[in-house]
């Protein structure tokens, strides 16, 4: 399959090149350049059918023409070494986990994918030389990526994230590492990580000297395994009766979760409706409700992974309906919480039912809670595990929320990170001193 730029001015390319470029030469996202339906009779039987077996029939659509089928069988599993199973929260509202990966985020699963496509793709063809991976975080992306590429030969990682703007523990899950990851604290916000990372793709000096690709969601090996996860939660809502009108509330940061489950209704999967959950940045909500797209500065909030002005993954959105403003606001509505409603949230949904929430699954319960109508059932994505915010999730709560052993491992190294400013020939003069 051939994948074509967002911005439809760069030449077409090929799975391979898509995943080891990153970004198109013309500065768009890849697309491709056409989503297969699945048959019918998949979803008809799809609630007898493993997490694996689901998975490895979706990646063979999106992959299945570049890849032998027993080598994207083995990345598959290997990939999902864990399960992301449902759970009942109440009777109309369901928790799709995510957090029982390596890193406890729903990313682990994008990022171990794309780790080993990577290294299948590079094997023996990079001349000796070093694939750099170019990864910007406001929280779970940096962990989750560093420690799928942890250790993988031919690789070095550079995790950019906002100084001060992580909790302590993510921070942890990046920075304690070493070996072929290294993790850039820059003196900025997300958004100024994100443009670090995209404007290396473009300037033509650093991609002369070093092989560089990204790891965020720009990538389509990072966003398109996300919608496996997707497909599995339809089928265990379906093995309990409860799929016919299903609505799936996605926490929302850089739109590239949301953008992988469109790509699921796209191939087929029978969703009723998305919505976008939001904290305090609020682009896209807005968006829907005017039609017009105004990126901004963004706001620092307690679900900070959501804490993005400019959602790059907004074009992909753009490109698969056309452009169209009613066609997106028809399959897709938005909320937007305040720190204060998420706290809120995560006391109402704790008191209540006893599930413990993380900050921006808050966002996508709560935005069920006031969104869903008679006769849906709501599946909102629980994308971290609730003690990745300890000191968060612990106040608004008021009781203790126990860490997970292999999160505790994480806090027991020492930090490794390197300082930046937010000045990009800062950020270039130090990647071409590290060749």
């Amino acid at each position: 399959m051939k994948y074509y730029s967002t911005n439809h001015t760069a030449p077409q390319a090929s799975l391979e090149e898509a995943v080891v470029k990153g970004l198109a030469s013309d500065r768009g996202l890849f697309m491709p350049e056409n989503i297969k339906r699945l048959p019918a009779e998949f979803f008809e039987n799809i609630e007898k059918l493993t997490f694996h077996e689901i998975a490895c029939t979706v990646a063979e659509v999106f992959f299945g023409e570049d890849i032998p089928k027993e080598d994207l069988d083995r990345i598959v599993c290997d990939t999902l070494a864990f399960d992301c199973p449902v759970s009942e929260v109440e009777p109309t509202i369901y928790s799709l986990e995510l957090f029982h990966g390596p890193t406890l985020a729903f990313k682990d699963v994008g990022a171990r994918f794309m780790a080993r496509l990577l290294q299948y793709f590079i094997k023996g063809k990079t001349d000796g030389r070093e694939v750099n991976v170019l990864v910007a975080t406001s929280g779970d992306t940096g962990s989750a990526v560093a420690n799928g590429f942890l250790g993988v030969e031919g690789i070095h990682v550079y995790v950019l994230y906002p100084k001060g703007k992580v909790s302590p523990i993510q921070e942890c899950q990046f920075t304690t590492l070493g070996r072929n990851i290294t993790a850039v604290e820059v003196d900025g916000v997300f958004d100024d990580c994100q443009r670090l990372v995209k404007s290396a793709f473009m300037d033509s000096e650093l991609c002369g000297k070093m092989i560089l690709t990204s790891a965020n969601s720009i990538n389509v090996a990072r966003f398109l395994p996300q919608a496996f996860y997707y497909f599995n939660a339809y089928a265990r809502m379906k093995a309990l009766g409860k799929a016919g009108r299903l609505v799936v509330s996605v926490p929302s940061g850089n739109f590239g979760n949301i953008t992988a489950g469109l790509f699921a209704h796209r191939m087929g999967l029978p969703i009723h409706r998305f919505i976008a959950a939001n904290n305090a940045n609020d682009i896209f909500y807005n968006y829907l409700l005017s039609g017009l797209y105004k990126p901004k500065a963004s706001v620092q909030t307690i679900a900070n992974a959501m804490d993005v002005g400019d959602p790059s993954n907004f074009v992909r959105i753009l490109d698969l309906y056309g452009g169209d403003h009613g066609r997106i606001s028809s399959l897709i509505s938005g909320a937007s919480y305040s720190d204060t409603q998420i706290r809120q949230t995560m006391k109402d949904c704790y008191d209540n039912t006893g599930y413990i929430l993380d900050p921006h699954g808050a966002c996508g319960y709560r935005a069920l809670k006031e969104g869903l109508c008679e006769g849906e059932t709501g599946v909102f994505l629980e994308t971290a595990h609730p003690a990745k915010f300890k000191e968060t999730v612990e106040a608004a709560i008021n009781d203790s929320v126990t860490i997970p052993d292999r999160l505790a491992a994480f806090m027991k190294g020492d930090k490794l990170s390197v300082d930046m400013t937010s000045d990009f020939n800062d950020f270039k003069a130090f990647l071409l001193s590290r060749q």
